[in-house]
């Protein structure tokens, strides 16, 4: 099974279903209205915690979970660890690169989001918040005003000064200059999810001088199996399907 919901899982779900021998399903969190399908079967929603995964797992003969998940659910890749080991099953975690700082940066780092709401207070009043939809709540008594960008909708508490602009990346740095000087944009809050299709985004803020506050992934699980790279992860499979 591929916790999927992201790039690095599509493109593994898209390997692995056209090899003989290999019998792949990705799970969608189902967080997003419209998500893009991988290739094979899939199915869509939560599990139940640890005891509902493990149930699933079981009930669906599983032999090994690959966790391609976003770098920040957290929760399902602590349950992901915690089911896998129950069974005994074999379990890898797909974690792209997290973004480095470059010559001219000015970046924050903080390791919650709480910590970035009270990070921004002194560095303007105008906020680039990409941090997906689920994550706005933890600025919603901030003062400053904020362009908040997301695939669908916040659901819960927002800022009481705020913009919702809909959109799903790739962006070009260009286009993020011309956003960031078009909504006078003093500084931008995003979390550290690597990868090249939203890192125009820092690009552009290094371009206009702005600061950065960024926000660290939580850990993996003690003793995770970790890859980078979907090459690594079907060399890995592979390995299991021998």
């Amino acid at each position: 099974m591929i916790l999927g919901g992201t790039r690095e899982a599509r493109e593994l779900a898209d390997i692995a279903s056209g090899e003989r021998g290999f019998d792949i399903v990705s799970s969608l969190a189902g967080r997003v209205r419209e998500p893009i399908l991988p290739a094979g079967e899939v199915r869509i929603g939560g599990f139940g915690g640890v005891d509902g995964l493990r149930k699933w797992l079981t009930g669906n003969g599983i032999d090994a979970v690959v966790d391609a998940t976003h770098p920040f659910a957290g929760g399902m890749t602590a349950n992901a660890a915690a089911a896998a080991k129950s069974l005994g099953l074999p379990v890898l975690h797909v974690r792209r690169p997290g973004w480095i700082e470059q010559p001219g940066d000015r970046w924050t780092r903080v390791p919650f989001l709480v910590v970035a709401a009270e990070t921004i207070a002194g560095l303007g009043d105008r906020v680039f918040l990409t941090v997906g939809r689920q994550g706005v709540a933890a600025f919603a008594e901030s003062g400053q005003w904020f362009l908040i960008r997301a695939i669908d909708p916040p659901e819960d508490a927002v800022p009481a000064r705020h913009e919702v602009l809909l959109a799903r990346g790739p962006f070009t740095v260009e286009d993020e200059i011309a956003l960031l000087t078009d909504r006078r944009i003093d500084v931008l809050v995003t979390k550290d999810s690597g990868g090249p299709l939203t890192e125009a985004k820092l690009t552009a803020a290094r371009t206009l001088g702005l600061p950065v506050v960024i926000v660290d992934r939580p850990q993996l699980p003690e003793g995770a199996v970790q890859v980078e790279t979907v090459a690594a992860a079907w060399e890995w499979l592979r390995a299991r399907g021998t």
